[in-house]
């Protein structure tokens, strides 16, 4: 039988689950002090409730969209009638060509898109927040993070808790000097030399000419923070408060290779109103 008192004895939540600790790293890429990691990271992974959220996110920035009323109608036609041996497409006025009927060559669509349709998906408030607590544990997992193409150092420990200063960050060279001593540069280089243009399309028409991989995902206290790693290829920097589960798994694949200051992980206990062990 334990001879601690009864308030210092752990309580059975907390010996049921534990909190996952690593050693936050310094500017200079050595490692310091313990931190242990919110509850959340704990989680079973859920790939299914994750790809459901993200997709839920994806679907409520989706913008309505439809074909004209009179797309595909606006012609002068008529219809002879029955008993003439002929089908019963409408027709240009003194003329056999087809028109407005969807069989015909500039005609309008059978079946349209319509702007009353309604893209937005649900998802209950439990599982979202699961979701996002499930996608916190898999940045845990670095087989996840090769998977899904990241490149680690052998034996790195994820995820990655990186001293407050490097929320001062504020140029490109002093963050690249960070990665570089992190060992996590060739990541970057990856989603560089993975740019690339997209295919002639829609999308190129409209201003999305080039497709940069995923790479680092930094979180940080708040926002405003850290800009010196904006321009890096593949980066982004996103405040604690604002993190979504399709930042830490974009396309619904969990894993991403995520890097967290210390004022960033208590900024998200508090978000999950966990108090620090």
């Amino acid at each position: 039988m334990s001879d601690a008192p009864a308030e210092e004895r752990p309580s059975p939540a907390e010996r049921a689950t534990p909190h996952h600790r690593v050693h936050s790293v310094g500017l200079d890429g050595k490692p310091g002090v313990v931190v242990a990691l919110p509850l959340a990271f704990s989680t079973p992974v859920r790939h299914d409730l994750i790809a459901r959220a993200v997709v839920a996110a994806q679907t409520h920035r989706r913008q309505p969209y439809g074909t004209s009323p009179t797309a595909g109608a606006r012609h002068s036609v008529q219809w002879s009638g029955k008993g003439k041996g002929v089908a019963r497409t409408p027709r240009l006025m003194d003329s056999m060509r087809g028109a407005q009927a969807p069989n015909t060559v500039g005609g309008r669509a059978a079946h349209p898109p319509k702007v009353e349709r309604i893209w937005a998906k649900k998802i209950n408030r439990k599982e979202r927040r699961l979701a996002f607590a499930s996608a916190l544990a898999a940045t845990r997992e670095s087989k996840l993070a090769t998977d899904r193409g990241h490149m680690l150092p052998h034996a790195i420990h994820l995820p990655v808790v990186v001293d407050d200063p490097v929320e001062e960050i504020g140029r490109t060279q002093d963050a690249r000097l960070l990665l570089e001593r992190l060992k996590l540069w060739d990541d970057v280089e990856r989603a560089r030399a993975g740019t690339h243009l997209r295919a002639s399309g829609r999308a190129r028409r409209r201003g999305r000419v080039r497709r940069t991989p995923r790479s680092l995902l930094l979180v940080t206290s708040g926002p405003g923070k850290a800009l010196g790693f904006r321009n890096l290829a593949g980066v982004e920097v996103v405040p604690a408060r604002r993190l979504a589960t399709e930042d830490l798994a974009p396309g619904g694949a969990a894993g991403r290779l995520t890097l967290f200051s210390r004022a960033a992980v208590e900024s998200l206990r508090e978000r999950l109103g966990e108090v620090a062990p």
